[in-house]
């Protein structure tokens, strides 16, 4: 696996979320999950572990999707958890994302909710 930069401070995780995303870079999003990380996506499903992640990106990316940086929320930590979001631009209501301290000092994310819809829709 090529060597990523790794995302120091939680907010990095969305940041090389769009840059690898937009360069086709499946493995790239993938190497930004834990081993074992739960995505709830596609909507209504559950994509667990890395290597199911990497394939659901490769498929999505395939159709050559464009994404918008979007300004993260404050960032919530306790000791090795942190609790990240970000307003849409989309307008889908929210995203957020628990993530998890390594022994490298770098973040991964843990569980990942890309897509909340607003009460009432």
């Amino acid at each position: 696996m090529p060597e990523y930069e790794k995302a120091m401070r939680p907010e990095d995780i969305t940041r090389l979320f769009v840059e690898r995303s937009n360069a086709g870079d499946a493995a790239g999003v993938a190497a930004l999950y834990e081993e074992d990380a739960v995505l709830a996506y596609p909507p209504g499903e559950r994509t667990v572990g890395r290597e199911a992640i990497r394939a659901l990106w490769e498929k999505v990316l395939a159709n050559g999707p464009r994404f918008e940086p979007e300004q993260p929320l404050p960032t919530l930590i306790s000791g090795d958890i942190a609790l990240t979001s970000t307003p849409p631009k989309d307008g889908a209501g929210a995203r957020a994302q628990v993530v998890r301290r390594q022994s490298d000092g770098s973040w991964l994310r843990l569980l990942d909710q890309p897509e909340f819809a607003p009460p009432g829709r």
